[in-house]
This record gives C-alpha cells, structure tokens and sequence, in this order.
C-alpha cells in the first residue's frame, strides 16, 4: 500500500525545485535521478521466470565457469610437448597410440603421460597431462595390431581448441549486478553459477486512466465531438512493456468529485497513478486541483517538443504523473520522462536511452530553443546506407506518424533544423522500452 505521510513521499522536494523560463529535459533528467527514491520491495523468483524482472541483490559465482579446462571441438587431445618435439624434428605430422576416450559428462580419470593421445568431445573434460586438440578433420586413424593409432598435424600451436577453467567466470565473481532488468542471457548466467531463485524487486504497480467527457472506448459509437480513447491504450502497452504491474480504470469524465475519488482510491494500492489529459488549467481540467487536494502537484515547462507540459506530484504519497492529452505527446513525454521516474521507483540503475549517430535523408526546420524529438525511421539511399526518414507531419496530434516511425531522432534546443546528410541521434523505440 502507498504510504499517506507526505515525508515519506518516494519523490522528495528537490524534485520540484522551482526553475526560471523553461526546463532543460537534461536537468529534468537530473531532479528524477536525484530525488526520487525506489518504492519496490524485493521477492524471490524462480529462474525460470525471472526474465524481465529487476534484480534486488547481486549474483556471484561460487564455482569457476567452465569448471574444468575442457575441448573446444571434437578431436584428439594430446600434449603440446609431443607436437613441439615432432616440429624440432622436421616432421609435419606425428602418430600417436590413442588410449582413452573421453565425452561430455565424463571424468577426465588419470593423468596420461608423453606420447599418446586421447580421443575427445566438445565439451569434454581433458585430462591432466594433456592441454592441447587437434581438431578431428585434421586428423586420420588407424588400427594396428588392436591398437588405434592417430596421424596428427604437428603444426597446431599449444593450447589449441582448448577451454581453460574459469576462464569466462572466476570463483567469487559478480556476474549480475543488482538494478539489471534480466534479459534472457542474464537468466542463463544465474543457471550457468548454479542459482535456482533469484532476489529481485516486485513490479511497480501503476493505475492509469483517461480524462475526457470526449472520450469513448474503441467499439463504441462515436456521438458528434468525440472521439476513441487511443492514449490509455498506447500509454498501457508501454508500461507493460517497461515491467509495470497495470490497473486500467478506464475513462474519467470532466467531473472534479469522480476524478478525485479516483485519484484518492488509486493512491491506496499502487506506486504510482498516470493520468492523461486534464492537467491544464481550464474549466473542464480537473486532474490539478484533484491532485492538489490529496497531495501536490508541480508543473514542469519543458523546453521540449513535443510534450512540454508535464505535471509531476505525489498523492497520498504515491507518485504522479500527468502526461499531455495529444497523443504523440503523450507516447513521447511517457518514453522521456517517465521512464526515468519508473525506472527509479522500480529500482532499475540508471539506464541511460541508446543513441546511434546516424545520416539524415531529409531537411527539417525548427526554431531555436526547444529540444525537438521528432519521429523518423531507418532506410536505405541508393548506396545501401543506413539513413533516417522522416514523417512529412511532425504534430503531436498525428497518431500515424507514431505508427510509421521506429524511433525518434533528437534535435538541439539550440539548432534551427536539419540539413540533408547531417549526423543525428537516433533512439530506437525497441531498446528505448525495455
């Protein structure tokens, strides 16, 4: 349950520092880094299912990884020396007796002396004596007088095609670090070290809902003046796909009494309560005075477009946030500005969007002084490289552009456009939201 004392609110007052002319997203960034303080506790979790979860403790190895000096191939496995000897010689290959065989899963038994050769697999355990494979299509066998006899290469360097103990993961190394989001190869890790339960933290549980006397659910007919309620749907997936445990409590009329019953019944079980819409300050917008009323509420004026007004606050000491009613202002602001703050009150470490510097193939004019994200797409020039396009419509009211674009591309506040060829920041929607 959200805890009601405002001095235990998981976003302190710096937060809300108050700010001259508008803010950079760059300090924005800095004030959710600074002053919001994670709200998850943690849980044990079956590996098997702890994939997309946050880890709460570190993993560290309690044996090597391999445990053992292994082959890297099937071959034979023989000593370095015998091949040495074989070069000094002037002998390009050496035939050895083959006494053993070992595979996977076998004990490497006793240690072989000088001058012979074992049979072995991938994987396979060598043993001691024995540091060096020669790769099996390099070789050729044959049988004399009941012994197997194997012609090997004598080119092939000491050491070869072997795997030493430890040599991926050494005894008492942290493998995992806490505040991860598991990814698959993470899971296989904590099996690899042996682990069959994980600590991480529970899922931040976030209620969302609409405002808008507008607003219909999809399906519903459409009286004259309104609309399908498209942002809770596209706000949902995102948060679902950033790990948030979602209540929808759907839309919410332009009532000041049903908003903030809302708001007050939300505040009782969840980390964190999303609204869109219905943080300005006109008659029909309700969300401020509402959230005012249980807790409080600051606005941030973003040098940013699109997505400029963003109201962050706490009620009943759950976090806030109020997105912006258009709809790709609402998608944007979520990815730049809620992310973070989700990802503090998860308890995630910091995770900075990814950028790859990439060329335009398009212009682009903006006025100086707001940070512009606007939505482009990767394709092809006729030379086969990788370049930005971009939506002809770059308003925050045009859904379509959203559906077109794999990503955004981010313009300076100081700049005035983009030239044709020019170098730009591109964040990709998929690595953005995990």
């Amino acid at each position: 349950m959200a805890v009601e004392s405002s001095s235990l609110s998981p976003i302190s007052a710096d937060c809300f520092a108050p700010s001259q002319g508008l803010l950079p997203l760059e300090e924005a960034w800095r004030r959710i880094a600074v002053s919001v303080s994670p709200v998850c506790a943690g849980e044990d979790c079956a590996v098997p299912q702890a994939a997309g979860r946050i880890l709460a403790e570190p993993v560290v190895a309690s044996l090597p990884m391999p445990p053992h000096d292994n082959a890297a191939m099937d071959g034979y496995a023989v000593s370095g020396a015998d091949l040495a000897a074989a070069r000094a010689r002037g002998e390009d290959r050496i035939v050895l007796p083959v006494v053993r065989r070992i595979a996977a899963g076998d004990p490497p038994g006793e240690a072989v002396p000088p001058g012979q050769a074992v049979r072995i697999f991938t994987g396979a355990p060598l043993p001691p004596g024995l540091e060096t494979v020669v790769m099996q299509e390099d070789c050729v066998t044959a049988q004399e007088g009941g012994q197997i006899l194997v012609s090997l290469p004598s080119a092939v360097a000491t050491g070869d095609n072997r795997r030493r103990a430890g040599e991926d993961v050494e005894t008492g190394q942290t493998v995992l670090s806490p505040g991860v989001r598991l990814r698959p190869a993470d899971v296989a890790m904590a099996a690899a070290v042996g682990r069959t339960r994980l600590r991480v933290f529970r899922p931040l549980r976030v209620a969302l809902f609409s405002t808008g006397s507008e607003l219909r659910e999809p399906g519903q007919p459409l009286p004259p003046g309104c609309i399908h309620d498209s942002n809770r749907y596209g706000v949902m997936a995102m948060l679902r796909a950033l790990g948030c445990d979602l209540t929808d409590l759907g839309i919410l009329p332009d009532k000041a009494p049903a908003i903030r019953a809302a708001l007050d019944g939300a505040a009782e079980d969840h980390d964190l309560v999303i609204t869109s819409g219905g943080v300005s300050v006109g008659e029909e917008d309700h969300v401020k005075g509402a959230v005012d009323s249980l807790g409080g509420l600051h606005f941030w004026k973003l040098a940013l477009k699109p997505g400029r007004p963003v109201a962050l606050g706490t009620v009943r000491g759950a976090a806030f946030l109020g997105l912006p009613g258009n709809p790709v202002s609402a998608l944007v602001t979520l990815l730049l500005i809620g992310r973070p703050l989700i990802h503090r009150l998860q308890g995630r470490a910091e995770t900075p969007l990814v950028r790859y510097p990439l060329p335009a193939a398009f212009t682009f004019s903006k006025k100086p002084g707001r940070q512009e994200f606007i939505r482009v797409w990767t394709g092809t020039d006729s030379a086969g490289r990788l370049v930005l396009r971009a939506f002809p419509s770059q308003s925050s009211g045009v859904l379509s552009s959203m559906v077109q674009a794999t990503g955004l591309a981010d313009l300076s506040r100081e700049g005035t456009g983009v030239r044709e060829g020019e170098t730009l920041d591109y964040i990709p929607f998929t690595e953005a939201l995990w």
